[in-house]
This record gives structure tokens, C-alpha cells and sequence, in this order.
């Protein structure tokens, strides 16, 4: 049995369609199950980075709490890049993924993931922020990336755990499971108040 479990009676619910969210919290053993929701994720502009990606977190939990039943709780995530104090959420289409890419290559930039636990009555929440730096990259290794792995539905148009992560990263300063979408230690964190140790 995983150590990582909730009290007994409840459901771990995780506001994400995202696969790679899902699968890393399989991998530690989590049972649960998958909801979604199409929240907005418009903020004020006046928020910091880490002000903006929390304000999302929130407004997608938000979203969710009115369907939780009894002894359900949730689970909710926001994954954003950002460089210089401009976001970058998810590509348009091949043109502006590469010019995302483009901007990182050669460059410094923050993976900020906010994450968000409720039962409609208590609220937990944290956070992670990453520092990755990138090799120079080419525009032949952008666009083979870009039109092999079509990485659309990615925050700043890159995934760790792709060819862009293997041959682009040249330094990783913080969370690794926050570049892939969802930094577990904070999630469990974010869960520690209807948590209990397994057997």
C-alpha cells in the first residue's frame, strides 16, 4: 500500500484532464479520480507571476467545488512558464511555438506551479517554482520538435519529459515533477490535512 492515502471515506478527485498529472500521481500510489471543468483563466494584470498562476489554481478549484459530494476532495493544479514577467501559456499553433522556443533557447526562465486542495469547507494550497536554463538551440531542433511531438497543449510550448527536455536542458534548479506538470511533494503537501500514513 502506497503511504501516501486519505482518511478513510474519502475520494481524491484531480481537476485535470492533464496525462501527465494523472500518471505522476499514479506513480505514487494515489487513488483517485478525474474531473474537469472549462475555467477561466483570465487575471488581473497587476498580479506578480507566482500572484497570477495562484489566482488560476483558485479559479479552477473554484469551478470544480460546486460538484463535490460528501467526503470528496480536490485536487486542482496550475503549471505556467514565465520569463522576464511575461507569461507564456499554450502555443496558438506552430508559429508562435516556435516563437516561444525561440525566446527560451539560450535563455533563463521559471516553471511556477500553484496547487489548490479543497472539500468545499477547508482550503489548502502551496506552491513550487523551478529555474531552468537552455542550451542555444537551432531552429532545425525547434521546428523537428515542434512538428515531431506537437506540443500544443504545453505551458511555454515544451515538455521535460520530451526530446526538447533531453537535448535542451542545461540546467534544472528546484522540482523536476513541477517541469513535468505537477510538483508532487507540494500536492501531498496541499493533502496533508485529510491525509493519513498507509500500513
Amino acid at each position: 500500500m502506497s503511504p501516501f492515502v486519505l482518511n478513510d471515506g474519502l475520494t481524491l478527485v484531480l481537476g485535470s484532464g492533464s496525462p501527465r498529472r494523472k500518471e505522476l500521481l499514479e506513480a505514487v500510489g494515489l487513488s483517485f479520480e478525474v474531473r474537469t471543468s472549462h475555467a477561466d483563466e483570465t487575471t488581473p494584470l497587476d498580479l506578480s507571476d507566482l500572484e497570477t498562476v495562484q489566482q488560476v489554481a483558485r479559479q479552477k478549484a473554484e469551478a470544480l467545488v460546486s460538484t463535490l459530494a460528501p467526503g470528496e476532495v480536490l485536487l486542482c493544479a496550475d503549471t505556467e512558464v514565465w520569463q522576464n514577467g511575461e507569461r507564456f501559456g499554450k502555443p496558438a499553433d506552430r508559429d508562435d511555438a516556435l516563437r516561444m522556443l525561440r525566446r527560451l533557447a539560450g535563455n533563463t526562465h521559471r516553471v511556477i506551479s500553484a496547487v489548490c486542495a479543497t472539500d468545499g469547507t477547508t482550503w489548502s494550497e502551496t506552491h513550487c517554482i523551478t529555474e531552468i536554463e537552455f542550451h542555444p538551440l537551432d531552429d532545425a531542433v525547434l521546428a523537428h520538435y515542434v512538428d515531431v511531438y506537437k506540443p500544443f497543449d504545453k505551458a511555454g510550448a515544451w515538455g521535460a519529459q520530451e526530446f526538447i527536455g533531453y537535448v535542451g536542458i542545461k540546467a534544472l534548479h528546484g522540482s523536476y515533477t513541477n517541469v513535468v506538470g505537477l510538483p508532487v511533494p507540494e500536492a501531498l503537501e496541499a493533502l496533508q490535512p485529510w491525509c493519513k500514513t498507509g500500513k
